[in-house]
């Protein structure tokens, strides 16, 4: 007999103690979703309709931004709305709808990631195989994996949240997370644990497997001072991003399982948004702007936009 939630609403404490500074934490969070918004889009425009920019590297690096921009409409505008009212709290759909998409958004970021990390080492440890491996059939099957996988397994885990029956409402965090509900639970949650330690483990074999593309191209870099240019151009800024990213999700996860109270809640909200804030802003930067290529289709497109402004001296 499967038993369904009599919860409606979730309360979120993420917020206690914010206070008198409601005013600046709203305009500094829309500042950032808005800059996260305009580079995220800018660089996929540019890579879109550049057809110089419709190799592997600049796909992937448009899905990423694209997820980007997907992940953070799951967390952005509620916080927001939070921001602007006294009662902090959530509707237990759109509680399941916000787990669902920064999930898949985490768990789509990885594989991306991956795919940019197998691209740099086909491009740099076997040049001469680049076209004949990184072809387009490739290309598409490592992008269908990294969105439908993700997408299909988390209908899953939150169908299997959603036939817990809970026995409270509160949730202490920012935004709503699978584990946070689950331990709401008044029954056995087996099925979730274990689906959630697959997840992870998972998610942890991709990165090891993107980690070695790097070790490996680093043994080829250490070799040829023109690889250790592209790599130094391309590969060290991909990596840090990588590290970043793993360590803030890896923190997140761990700490909504195995977290102290005692953690100052200032330092907890500030790490449970880490991977909210810095990839979708810097991700751009670091992946596409260090990019020669993009950086010139770039500045070129600014250039022509302002000359096009300029006003003729004949119709003065």
């Amino acid at each position: 007999m499967v038993n369904f939630s009599t919860v409606e609403l979730f309360t979120l404490s993420g917020l206690q103690g914010v206070g008198d500074n409601r005013s600046i934490y709203f305009v500094f969070t829309l500042l950032t979703y808005l800059l996260i918004i305009s580079v995220n889009v800018t660089l996929i425009v540019t890579i879109l309709t550049e057809k110089t920019l419709h190799g592997p590297m600049y796909i992937f690096l448009c899905n990423l931004c694209a997820n980007s921009l997907y992940g953070t409409t799951g967390f952005y505008p509620k916080i927001l709305l939070d921001l602007l009212s006294d009662v902090h709290a959530i509707s237990y759909k759109l509680c399941l709808l916000q787990i669902y998409v920064i999930y898949t958004s985490v768990s789509c970021e990885i594989p991306i990631l991956t795919a940019m990390a197998y691209d740099r080492y086909v491009a740099i440890c076997r040049p001469l195989e680049y076209h004949t491996v990184m072809t387009p059939l490739m290309v598409r099957s490592m992008l269908f994996s990294a969105w439908c996988v993700p997408l299909f397994w988390h209908v899953i885990t939150t169908l299997c949240t959603f036939r817990l029956s809970l026995c409270g409402s509160h949730i202490n965090k920012l935004y709503c997370d699978n584990w946070s509900v689950v331990k709401l639970s008044c029954g056995p949650t087996t099925v979730n644990n274990v689906l959630g330690y697959v997840i992870i483990m998972f998610e942890i074999l991709q990165a090891l497997f993107t980690l070695y593309s790097y070790y490996c191209i680093v043994r080829v870099c250490l070799k040829s001072k023109e690889c250790r240019r592209k790599f130094m151009q391309t590969c060290l800024p991909h990596l840090m991003a990588l590290v970043n990213f793993i360590i803030a999700t890896l923190f997140d996860v761990m700490y909504s399982r195995y977290g102290s109270d005692s953690l100052p809640l200032t330092l907890h909200n500030i790490m449970a948004v880490e991977f909210l804030v810095i990839p979708p802003l810097f991700n751009p930067i670091i992946y596409g702007l260090n990019l020669q290529n993009v950086r010139s289709n770039l500045f070129r497109r600014c250039y022509r936009h302002k000359v096009t402004q300029m006003p003729i001296v004949g119709d003065l």
